[in-house]
């Protein structure tokens, strides 16, 4: 009983996730009642947005609060803008909007940033302990982009707070993403819950496809390779360090799309449709390309509220490339509160001016070759951006580039991966697999979605199995967790 009672409190060591048991337990029960109440739409809505509090709870603990505030806050807020009878009055209770979610973003997750900041120019602030809330970047936006949307008229306010209630804390997407945009699905709460069997197919092969990817593929070369080499990178020797960037690269991806993956799929049984939120990025041949296919709920988001509300590229070349280069730092920014996720962030700001001045000056022709050369520059860019996004610190970023730029040796090669044949297998599974034409991947997924029931849960049992045997001792938590 003691350890039943613990599945129903919050552990801050062992948060609520995807890739656990805990989570397929109460995922069950909820599942249960929810296909049982299909002809009661109130009572599945009240019931799936009590258990989407209890999941944040086990998630985020007491700080389920400023879920349920920035809910009824902006519900409310709303309603005023809509209402406003003149701009003044509108644009003060779009402010306040404002202010209320980015007020709360600020002060969880930057107040020791700028602290830090602060003290570094000669102040003398104690850090304080503020608890981060899981998710708090996601949802924030996602309230946010529903306000914007209503001051401009895009959107009217939801009518019903169960609908806006049910919209904001929605479990699958409410703590990674992806990022989505009430007007895309508020409409999905008006429609009769059915679940066809092709959307019940697809959901399998999107939760054992994520599952595969975060705790098969991500976890694996996390634990056992990645975390060491950028722990401590002068320990081992050039390819190691260039083995590491690789596999983080990989881990990265793996462990977002992952996620993404299972929260599509997660929504889809429950008969919602959510955004992609990846398409193969390491497949994009330029810098533009690689932002139009990865965490494209945000890439997105910051296009339309942010890059496209300065000015786009509306207002001149200089311009532009100001308004690209201001959306990428603060892109950066919101990943984490720390200079190196600015740096991050500025790095593809910087390539994607250089790439909009390339093509404005050269021309390059389209062939097989330049697609190649491109996809292969753009990944190594993106690669190399990665180095200073999972680095502790910028030194550690220093060293483990210094390390691959002069301790590099062809001799090293061949022995590196014979002692390191697992992961090296690892990674090349996981980017044959990334890189496989579309063809091959639609056809595989057309298998899995159209084959019986049996067969389904075959599938599913068989990734599931392999996933605890490569595990380890505890549940890894999602990378991006943390922002």
């Amino acid at each position: 009983m003691n350890n039943l009672e613990s599945y129903f409190n919050y552990d801050p060591t062992a948060p609520l996730l995807f890739n656990s048991g805990a989570f397929l337990f109460f995922f069950i029960l909820f599942f249960l009642l929810f296909t049982s109440l299909k002809h009661q739409p109130l009572l599945r809505k009240l019931w799936t947005i009590t258990f989407s509090l209890f999941f944040y709870y086990l998630s985020s603990g007491f700080y389920f609060w400023i879920l349920l505030f920035s809910t009824v806050v902006d519900y409310a807020l709303a309603f005023l803008i809509y209402s406003a009878k003149n701009v003044v009055k509108k644009r003060l209770f779009f402010y306040l909007s404002l202010i209320s979610n980015l007020g709360l973003l600020a002060y969880f997750k930057y107040t020791n940033f700028f602290i830090d900041t602060f003290n570094q120019f000669g102040a003398s602030f104690s850090p304080t302990q503020i608890f981060l809330p899981v998710g708090i970047s996601f949802y924030t936006f996602q309230t946010l982009s529903y306000a914007i949307d209503v001051y401009r008229g895009h959107l009217k306010p939801e009518k019903n707070f169960w609908n806006f209630a049910f919209f904001v804390t929605f479990f699958p997407q409410l703590v990674a993403g992806p990022i989505v945009r009430a007007i895309d699905f508020l409409p999905q709460l008006n429609s009769k819950l059915n679940i066809s069997k092709q959307d019940f197919g697809k959901a399998v092969f999107l939760i054992a496809n994520g599952l595969f990817k975060k705790a098969v593929l991500s976890d694996y070369i996390s634990v056992n390779f990645v975390d060491r080499i950028f722990e401590n990178p002068t320990l081992y020797n050039g390819f190691e360090n260039l083995l590491g960037v690789y596999g983080y690269s990989l881990q990265i991806y793996c462990d977002f799309s992952g996620y993404s993956d299972m929260a599509i799929g997660i929504a889809l049984l429950l008969g919602f449709q959510l955004p992609d939120n990846f398409k193969y990025p390491y497949k994009s041949a330029s810098i533009t390309e690689f932002w139009r296919t990865w965490h494209i709920s945000l890439s997105s988001w910051l296009r339309d509220y942010l890059y496209i509300s300065l000015g786009g590229n509306r207002k001149g070349h200089f311009r532009t490339y100001f308004n690209l280069m201001l959306t990428m730092l603060l892109g950066g920014l919101w990943h984490g509160a720390s200079w190196k996720f600015v740096l991050w962030g500025g790095l593809h700001g910087m390539m994607l001016i250089v790439e909009k001045l390339i093509t404005r000056f050269v021309f390059i022709p389209k062939s097989w070759a330049t697609k190649i050369l491109g996809i292969f520059i753009t990944f190594h860019i993106v690669s190399f951006a990665w180095i200073f996004f999972r680095a502790e610190n910028f030194s550690t970023a220093m060293v483990i580039i210094n390390h691959i730029r002069t301790s590099l040796n062809t001799l090293q090669l061949l022995p590196t991966i014979f002692a390191y044949d697992t992961i090296v297998t690892v990674l090349v599974l996981g980017y044959i697999l990334h890189f496989s034409p579309k063809s091959l991947i639609n056809t595989y997924k057309s298998v899995i979605t159209r084959a019986p029931l049996v067969l389904k849960a075959l599938y599913l049992s068989v990734i599931a199995w392999l996933s605890v045997q490569i595990a380890s001792a505890e549940v890894i938590p999602f990378i991006y967790f943390q922002f």
